[in-house]
């Protein structure tokens, strides 16, 4: 079905072209989806047996926008099910490997939109952050990566995991790419209650050769214990090269960030549960039959659902339970403003926060899928910034011994997505990172 699309909408912009008529910055351009965006008379599956068949009978609004746009989607790609994981190896139809060595995982969970980048497989992707799964896959595989400030862009026909942190966000093989489609998917919804209603600026207008003037603050707390001495080091050159382009670096404290794993491991699946209630086999997704109402319902989400899932919705529904409520959900909630107040106190003094995106490189497939809490504190670093609201991207900035991409984390104001772009962009052209491609 996909195929059948794209070839069609090519030909539409190839017979443009021929007649000599202008085309707009992402016309032709062929583009992934996360399968976790509706798209209407496509299976939309989020890498879930529990929609193994489902065929949306409407459009989500970012994909209604590129369809406008004149973008080719050349396919839905992969993710961890439901958005529940960093490494898409929860997905209900098999693992996606990194483009950089296919022994090792590509990051979660918008790991398939991130590898299809890498691998020229498409010039751009769309994933969706709910605590690193567009910036940790686009430093584990040498791409950019942004997650918008939240609200930026819509949400309508993103399937819900946690409603207060899920973000819609592009992957690109550059800074200026990752502008324009910004630019082509952000923007006021009606049909999303948390919509902002904000002008919509020209992102490439802000992609500048050098920082003259601007203020760069280094969270201290994102050095030391767990960080990989390689990370370290690339991520320390990184920010060395941003002095050399004119910036002011100074260290900044951000000393509840730690605690954000903590938090956001109360608050998202205590999200996740009310949100995945929906899925009972009656209205849509697949039903297992059984004698009573109850029972059908217990078939279905135990056939239907993963590990990773089923582990997330019993940690929400006891965290939202009586007695407990107070002790857990309500107590993460204030350290999530805890967390806010921390970046807020930091950007008093600076313009830009810069940090590691992940404290390792890819790990080999199947290397962590028995100790979920490894795999959960790799969310370490992105995990604050879905908390507090704000805008985050990651770059590629080095690769380790064994040529595995490593990414520096940028961190803005609320909307200060422009400000993202110039660091991104200045620091991107000193350097060629960006140029590297991997051996297939």
């Amino acid at each position: 079905m996909t195929a059948e699309q794209a070839l069609l909408t090519a030909k539409k912009v190839d017979a443009k072209i021929a007649a000599g008529k202008t085309i707009g910055l992402l016309e032709g351009i062929p583009i992934g989806i996360k399968d976790n965006m509706c798209t209407q008379g496509i299976r939309t599956t989020c890498a879930s047996r529990i929609l193994e068949n489902f065929v949306p009978p409407y459009e989500s609004t970012v994909t209604q926008k590129l369809k406008e746009a004149g973008t080719v989607m050349v396919g839905k790609t992969n993710l961890d099910e439901f958005a529940m994981g960093g490494s898409t190896e929860n997905s209900a139809y098999g693992g996606t490997a990194n483009p950089w060595d296919l022994d090792r995982v590509p990051g979660g969970s918008s790991g398939g939109s991130a590898a299809a980048v890498a691998a020229s497989e498409c010039v751009v992707a769309l994933g969706s952050d709910t605590g690193g799964s567009i910036r940790q896959p686009a430093a584990l595989c040498g791409v950019v990566g942004l997650k918008p400030t939240y609200g930026l862009v819509s949400r309508f026909g993103l399937v819900a995991f946690a409603s207060s942190l899920d973000q819609i966000g592009p992957f690109s093989r550059t800074v200026e790419d990752a502008a324009i489609l910004l630019g082509a998917i952000a923007g006021y919804d009606p049909k999303d209650s948390t919509s902002l209603k904000v002008e919509i600026p020209d992102y490439t207008q802000f992609l500048k050769p050098d920082l003259k003037g601007l203020k760069v603050g280094v969270i201290a707390e994102t050095f030391g214990e767990g960080l990989d001495a390689e990370v370290e080091s690339s991520v320390k050159d990184a920010i060395g090269q941003l002095k050399a382009l004119g910036a002011e670096i100074v260290e900044v404290s951000c000393p509840r960030f730690r605690y954000g794993v903590s938090a956001y491991y109360i608050i998202a699946p205590s999200e996740a549960s009310a949100n995945l209630a929906r899925y009972d086999a009656v209205k849509y997704g697949i039903r297992e039959e059984a004698d009573t109402l109850l029972s059908m319902y217990k078939k279905t989400r135990a056939h239907g659902f993963g590990a990773e899932v089923k582990r997330r919705i019993a940690i929400g529904t006891y965290t939202l339970s009586a007695g407990y409520y107070d002790a857990y959900y309500l107590k993460a909630q204030k350290v999530r403003t805890l967390i806010k107040q921390d970046f807020e106190a930091a950007f008093e003094k600076v313009d830009v926060l810069v940090c590691p995106t992940s404290p390792t490189t890819a790990f080999k497939a199947g290397e962590k899928t028995e100790d979920p809490l490894s795999m959960y504190l790799l969310d370490l670093m992105t995990i604050p910034v879905n908390l507090a609201g704000l805008p985050g991207m990651s770059i590629p900035c080095g690769f380790d011994g064994r040529g595995l991409p490593i990414g520096l984390q940028l961190i803005g104001k609320v909307l200060r997505e422009d400000l993202l772009f110039q660091v991104a962009y200045a620091y991107e052209q000193s350097t060629d990172w960006h140029v590297r491609k991997p051996t297939l």
